[in-house]
């Protein structure tokens, strides 16, 4: 790794100038981050990727929510914005997500894209003029097209043509020309410009040409070596066409005969052709109406079934994303999260690549995703990863109990390569829980029947009453969203009496090691009782990432069953098992009930929502405002100020003051 040079870090420090010039408007009295977000949607950005490199976990939600043509697949973009300063960096970051391109140099400022200033917004673009033809070489191929980006726009005029003496470039220019007239874009382009250019944009309340801030731009081409994807139709199509001896074009037979394979023809499962009788067109008019449910930006206001139509193709999508995981692409992990949650409240079977791409937070890649799996029966990517060395080591080392992403890349770095070599030489560098981790690793990857997640539960309960009686319990988690069987046992306790919950954690932790039930406390929390037990406070959108998120006192524990028949083994044989225990303070347990229950996007989408429609800052330990002070917001208690008889009415109260539909458990399953 070498260091950065002065040139680099002074490109930076202007980047982040840029971002905090935005970040300063947005606070002023008369032009609020609300404001801003009009602003940007009344301004004709073209369709962004966002690049998630040198962003603070924090900064990426806000500034996401600042661009209009947000995309999250990086094929669809026309512009790739980011923090990235140097040429070579922005291609690195397109590689890396599988975009290769050939570049094309910046085209002077006179030649670019001009946007129409007025307040009405950008018009469709002038006619260009018909260029030498040194220049169009140089500039745009032959086949291709005006691009919808900002520099890719024309504001010359085209000078008029003889048609009788028209050359062959000539009409190949006149035909770009009708194309460009006719609303088309050339989608091979591509341009990575830094982030000032939308900041500045928004700031002046134009868009502005990119090429003050252009790092990069290039023609979308093929990934090297890269192999076609088999279309089931074209495939039974071609075969018909040689049977009758007709084929479309010659190229067609050289294609798809006998001397090319499929990449994955060696594999033992066959690919599943889809036989229709009619066209796809035909199909679309068939399909049931979208909800209107999922129309919402929202995941929290949609109910999603624990068992879902389309469980098998969400498996498929889950483990994509934990391969982004993997890879630490914070970005493809809330593009495949969205995803995920839409096909999940779809109520319906999909049978249609037609049917998918009208679901909203489905993009063309879910769309190609779901063709894979319909016709071959897999994902390419997760068999890939499935036979990747590598991979198949970084997914056994994230399996680990307190091993996330990060340390399972770093594990793989230090040339471990199974639990063995964790064990042998690094024992002493890796963390306690880490090493109960590797200790009971088996062990925890198994699944808890509902059962006796039931039976675990009853002890903490029971134990709690012996302490204080009035003690309420509710099992969150999977369990309480209908799981068949769960990954942990997670339950959440409260009393009215404020006393009773306050340090309390630290006496049933005590009473549960004394018996023999837990075995190893993993984190011991006493966060709440130290401030009061009081909500915490909000202190802006200036904190720490990761400050604030949950701090309820808790206990993280491993839990074995100490009672098993001694006269058949003298070791005990019940299988450790991982269960948290959360302590809420009665005036808002039902805050810590609705945000220990919901999926992963439920919860997430449950805080945006608060942020960006009521203005408030949602955690399991109260509501706060984000304005007026950050004050706590009773949502608990009835209109006389008497708190909720039970956990259960307190949390019906907080959907309904915060005015969502409420949703049983079993329909918050976002996955």
């Amino acid at each position: 790794m070498t260091l950065r040079n002065s040139t680099d870090l002074n490109a930076d420090s202007s980047l982040l100038i840029d971002t905090q010039a935005l970040l300063l408007t947005a606070r002023r009295p008369s032009i609020t981050a609300v404001s801003l977000r009009i602003m940007a949607t009344n301004l004709a950005f073209p369709t962004i990727f966002l690049l998630p490199t040198h962003f603070q976990p924090d900064e990426l939600p806000e500034l996401e929510g600042q661009i209009p043509t947000l995309t999250y697949d990086i094929k669809e973009a026309k512009i790739v914005l980011g923090r990235v300063a140097k040429k070579r960096r922005a291609i690195l970051e397109l590689r890396s997500r599988k975009l290769f391109t050939d570049e094309i140099q910046s085209t002077p400022p006179g030649d670019g894209h001009v946007v129409d200033e007025s307040p009405a917004g950008p018009q469709r673009p002038a006619k260009r003029r018909k260029p030498s033809p040194s220049t169009e070489r140089a500039s745009i191929s032959d086949d291709s097209t005006a691009s919808d980006t900002d520099e890719s726009f024309r504001e010359e005029t085209r000078s008029s043509r003889a048609i009788s003496v028209q050359s062959t470039s000539e009409k190949k220019a006149d035909q770009k020309d009708r194309e460009l007239e006719a609303g088309k874009v050339d989608d091979s382009l591509i341009q990575v410009v830094r982030l000032a250019w939308f900041t500045d944009s928004l700031v002046r309340g134009r868009v502005l040409p990119v090429e003050e801030y252009l790092v990069y731009q290039g023609r979308k081409k093929a990934p090297p070596l890269a192999q076609p994807v088999f279309n089931a139709e074209d495939i039974l199509r071609r075969a018909r066409e040689d049977a009758s001896g007709h084929p479309t074009s010659q190229g067609q037979f050289k294609q798809y005969g006998p001397a090319v394979q499929h990449p994955r023809s060696t594999s033992t499962k066959r690919p599943r052709f889809v036989q229709e009788s009619t066209s796809e067109n035909d199909r679309a008019k068939r399909l049931p109406p979208i909800p209107d449910y999922l129309h919402s930006e929202y995941s929290c206001q949609r109910p999603t079934p624990v068992d879902s139509p389309n469980s098998e193709f969400i498996e498929q999508l889950k483990k994509m994303r934990t391969l982004r995981t993997l890879e630490m692409d914070d970005v493809g992990i809330r593009a495949y999260s969205t995803s995920i949650a839409a096909v999940a409240a779809y109520p319906y079977t999909l049978s249609s690549a037609s049917e998918v791409d009208r679901l909203p937070g489905c993009g063309p890649k879910i769309v190609e995703l779901y063709k894979q799996w319909k016709n071959y029966g897999y994902l390419e990517d997760v068999e890939e990863a499935a036979s990747n060395p590598k991979m198949k080591v970084l997914l056994l080392f994230y399996d680990i109990w307190g091993v996330g992403a990060k340390t399972a890349n770093d594990f793989y770095k230090r040339g471990w390569r199974d639990l063995d070599d964790v064990v042998e030489h690094g024992w002493d560098d890796v963390t306690r829980v880490q090493q109960i981790g590797v200790k009971y690793y088996e062990e925890l990857q198994e699944k808890i029947p509902r059962a006796e997640v039931e039976s675990i539960s009853k002890v903490i309960l029971e134990h709690a009453n012996r302490i204080r009686v009035g003690f309420q319990m509710v099992i969150v988690g999977g369990y309480r969203r209908g799981k068949a069987s769960s990954g942990d046992v997670d339950v959440l306790l409260s009393h009215p009496d404020p006393s009773a919950t306050d340090y309390f954690i630290n006496e049933i932790v005590a009473s549960l090691e004394g018996t023999g039930h837990i075995t190893h406390t993993l984190t011991l929390s006493s966060k709440n009782s130290e401030r009061g037990q009081a909500p915490l406070a909000w202190k802006g959108d200036s904190r720490k990432p990761g400050s604030g998120f949950d701090t309820l006192d808790k206990a993280l524990v491993v839990w074995q069953d100490p009672n098993w028949d001694r006269t058949k083994a003298s070791n005990n044989p019940n299988s450790h098992r991982r269960v948290d225990i959360i302590i809420s303070p009665w005036k808002t347990a039902g805050c810590a009930v609705v945000g220990w229950t919901g999926g992963t996007t439920f919860e997430r989408d449950l805080r945006r929502y608060c942020k960006k429609v009521k203005q408030l800052k949602f955690d399991s330990s109260g509501v706060r405002m984000r304005e007026n002070g950050g004050d706590w917001v009773d949502l608990e208690s009835d209109a006389d100020g008497n708190p909720a008889p039970d956990m259960l009415t307190a949390e019906k109260r907080v959907f309904e003051r915060l005015g969502l539909t409420w949703r049983p458990p079993e329909e918050r399953c976002t996955g």
